[in-house]
């Protein structure tokens, strides 16, 4: 690991620092540093960190440089889990807020997290509300109702397994809380935010939302996040992790039960839709059929009818619906609102 542009402090220690990972968006990064250079709380410290990205990340930030609390590190490509490790690792202030390179923080955010958990020490991780942007079809809130099961406020544990507490952008924690827990699991390729939520969660204490739009978070339709089945299959990860490292008569145990077996047949359904669209349309159909429990409503019960009369009708149907329910789409049709599978 270098550093291409060494720490120098003016005056006072950060509070807080800001890890940026840029992997393969440095013409979005302008964008995050000047939400950065924005902020109303001006004792920070700021990581961009290449971890081997295919285009110009160092050019990107070079314009940043001249500001002393922005620093830039370049790693090998491992993944954006050791990417993160390695920019906590080299960061100094005691709270530690993701910030991924396409996204921006408003002039606020930092104003409002960093007293926040400096006077809450219950608090494992703050989040807040964001505005989707991007490949939307029009700007929308992420988050739309109180969260978590107690006073809007709050998430447990199991709030934050069964995503009744949900995290978009924004999430700001202890460095001391993320030592104990060892990081990110560099082994997770999906999921791995979850993974670290639900973690830390088993430190005891609590999630916090901030029911303030404090970010704006960014939807590309590439991005890793819109692959449902890519992310059931990390979603199931943590949740075996989880059940794995918790007493066998912890109170989230049901829970996770019910969320692996949800979870598995949400997988064979997208592996079902992935044999339709791909042109194996009776036999997909056939394991739709088998699962056909997890969808309901007469939208789904007029399609699976249509289907048995015209079955070649459902590889453009359900070509559509993928395309549709990538994230940042409206919640309409198979699963929505269910907290355990992605949409």
């Amino acid at each position: 690991m270098s550093i291409v542009a060494p720490l120098t402090q003016s005056g006072r220690t950060p509070r807080v620092c800001v890890i940026v990972p840029a992997f393969g968006v440095a013409h979005l990064l302008a964008d995050a540093l000047d939400s950065m250079l924005g902020q109303h709380f001006t004792q920070w410290e700021c990581i961009v960190i290449d971890d081997g990205a295919p285009d110009d990340v160092a050019g990107a930030v070079r314009p940043y440089l001249a500001d002393p609390r922005i620093r830039f590190l370049t790693t090998p490509n491992h993944g954006v889990s050791a990417a993160r490790n390695a920019a906590i690792a080299a960061s100094h202030a005691p709270l530690i807020a993701l910030l991924d390179g396409d996204d921006l923080f408003r002039p606020a955010y930092l104003a409002t997290m960093v007293p926040l958990l400096e006077a809450d020490p219950a608090i494992r991780f703050a989040t807040c509300n964001a505005m989707m942007f991007g490949a939307v079809s029009q700007p929308r809130l992420c988050l739309h109702k109180p969260q978590g099961s107690s006073d809007g406020v709050r998430g447990s544990l199991t709030d934050v397994l069964d995503r009744s507490f949900g995290v978009y952008i924004g999430t700001c924690f202890r460095r001391v809380d993320f030592d104990r827990i060892g990081g990110f699991d560099t082994s997770m390729t999906q999921a791995e935010d979850l993974d670290l939520w639900v973690r830390l969660m088993q430190l005891g204490g609590h999630a916090y939302f901030v029911d303030q739009i404090l970010g704006d978070y960014r939807v590309r339709a590439n991005s890793a996040s819109a692959h449902a089945g890519r992310m059931l299959i990390g979603n199931m990860r943590v949740y075996e992790k989880a059940r794995a490292t918790l007493p066998v008569d912890h109170v989230a145990q049901p829970l996770i039960t019910q969320l692996i077996n949800h979870t598995q047949c949400a997988i064979s359904f997208e592996h079902a839709m992935d044999r339709v669209i791909d042109g194996e349309i009776q036999r997909g159909l056939n394991e739709l059929r088998q699962v056909r429990t997890l969808v309901n409503g007469p939208v789904w019960a007029c399609s699976f009818a249509l289907w048995r009369i015209f079955p070649q009708l459902a590889q453009p149907m359900l070509r559509w619906r993928r395309r549709s329910h990538r994230r940042g789409a409206q919640h309409n049709g198979i699963l929505a609102g269910r907290a355990d599978i992605p949409s």
